[in-house]
């Protein structure tokens, strides 16, 4: 019997969701998720009882630090520590009472007062496990980190919701006119070599057709900083760093046509392939048949969305907000992200990804100091300050969630290698949660004095995922089945009350 851990609520009749999700473990592994949706609906229009916090959120833009930053040099910096584990920077007070930032992100600091902290994510496996991160995924290890087709892998977050979206469609609820799960600023894990793609962000066992819409940018990068990895090096500019004015965001998928491929042409397309499926309707049956229905529907969708296009298109902007962001692939994307919930997208994922090399992004194993000042902490500060002011100035902040998280941290004590850096620590670190639901300036949890140990209320990567699905109005115990028909829930996790507003 599958045990789901959740809340114990008393449903119609004095039953738990905990004794019903038991129950589905033996007798109800049949029941879709559809099936759920329904009955949840029901126990609404009956009664069941729902806290306030329960669907705060109308959208989620989630940001992911590939690499993962330090929690020192971040938002839990440790002044009276051993110079070995302080490190050489200082901090500076923000805008949050009793919070101290590090002094890189000076523009960052103002914001916090708009921010919950939550200083004390802690598990047990310090790999760059974006997988574990962003799914229910129970356990991790190396293989399945490097295999995104390891069967053992679960279903990305925006798929999830993606996948519920698509089944309340089905349902009779009207499509949005935006894809519900897109990524920014380029497929994941692409652009950079030296190691095999990574897990994460993709739909696995509910099926491809669920994995994100990836975006790719048009645009310059105008500064850049020597990598090195083993015998590899990196000279060109890092688009990270900064980026040309007149850069934008597209959807390959939406534009791979010839050039003489009209609408008209595109449409008799559509008419032979919908004259192929009423003579296949054994395909259009079978679930690889569903599959192509919805991305071939998707992608008629795609070529025909202008509000699509138009929110990708930065270039309608105006200039001064183009600049609040800052000029780099990090605050562009962050840019398009608002632009993107605002025209109806649920979730919005913006990864800070590797490029050029492998161990890039905010995996600081050298260099720690010259690569935080130089590459890292200036694009992170104008970006956030930039999203959440302007989130806040157009009111959307109270219906929008925005999570900025990563794998895990960093180690408390400098390692003397090339430069001096700080390895993979997964004991404690540290994640941004504002608005669509949450606290304005708190903070939750704690680390011990040299930010190695959790010291109060652990949180597991798990809760914060449950914490992100309450708020977006989703049951984090519903039920989905994996390809051989086991109900399994969204994630194992307890949604972390204490950030709630």
């Amino acid at each position: 019997m599958l045990r789901i851990l959740g809340s114990a609520r008393k449903l119609c009749g004095g039953m738990t969701r905990r004794d019903l999700l038991r129950i589905g473990g033996l007798g109800l592994a049949g029941m879709t998720l559809s099936d759920l949706i329904d009955w949840q609906s029901a126990s609404a229009r009956e009664g069941a009882v729902r806290p306030k916090s329960f669907g705060r959120a109308k959208s989620i833009i989630l940001i992911h630090l590939y690499g993962s930053p330090s929690q020192l040099e971040w938002v839990d910096p440790k002044p009276d520590a051993p110079v070995e584990i302080r490190g050489e920077l200082g901090s500076i007070p923000s805008s949050l009472p009793g919070l101290r930032v590090c002094e890189l992100f000076p523009t960052f600091a103002k914001v916090m007062d708009r921010t919950t902290i939550l200083r004390s994510m802690t598990h047990p496996y310090p790999l760059h496990g974006v997988a574990f991160a962003l799914t229910g995924v129970p356990t991790l290890d190396l293989p399945a980190e490097l295999n995104p087709r390891d069967p053992r892998n679960w279903p990305f977050f925006g798929s999830v919701v993606d996948y519920v979206e698509a089944t309340r469609e089905r349902a009779g609820q009207p499509p949005r006119s935006v894809p519900a799960n897109i990524a920014l600023p380029f497929k994941f894990s692409s652009r950079r070599t030296g190691e095999v793609p990574r897990s994460g962000p993709y739909a696995t066992f509910l099926g491809s057709e669920f994995d994100p819409v990836w975006t790719d940018y048009v645009g310059t990068a105008t500064k850049g900083v020597p990598k090195t990895l083993a015998a590899a090096r990196f000279d060109e500019n890092d688009p990270y760093m900064g980026l040309s004015p007149d850069s934008h965001f597209y959807v390959p998928a939406a534009t791979n046509l010839q050039a003489d491929m009209t609408f008209d042409r595109l449409n008799r397309r559509k008419s032979l392939v919908e004259q192929v499926d009423e003579a296949r309707r054994d395909l259009a049956a079978s679930p690889r048949g569903r599959q192509l229905d919805r991305y071939r529907r998707m992608t008629y969708e795609l070529l025909g969305s202008d509000k699509l296009r138009d929110a990708l298109d930065l270039r309608k902007e105006a200039t001064s907000v183009r600049e609040l962001y800052g000029h780099t692939l990090f605050g562009q994307s962050c840019l398009a992200a608002r632009r993107l919930v605002q025209a109806g997208s649920r979730v919005v994922s913006v990864f800070w990804d590797e490029y050029g090399l492998a161990g890039s992004g905010w995996d600081t194993h050298y260099n720690h100091y010259e690569r935080m000042r130089k590459e890292l902490c200036p694009g992170l500060d104008q970006g956030w300050y930039g999203l959440i002011t302007d989130l806040d100035q157009r009111g959307l902040l109270d219906d929008t969630l925005v999570v900025c998280t990563s794998e895990h941290g960093r180690t408390p004590k400098i390692t003397t290698g090339q430069g001096g850096g700080r390895d993979h620590w997964s004991r404690v670190y540290s994640t941004l949660v504002a608005g669509g639901g949450t606290k304005r300036g708190h903070i939750v949890g704690a680390s011990d004095k040299h930010g190695g140990d959790v010291a109060e209320r652990p949180i597991s990567p798990k809760d914060l995922l449950a914490t992100m699905y309450h708020l977006l109005g989703i049951d984090h115990d519903m039920l989905i089945h994996d390809t051989l028909g086991r109900p399994l829930p969204l994630v194992d996790g307890q949604v972390i009350a204490e950030a709630l507003a």
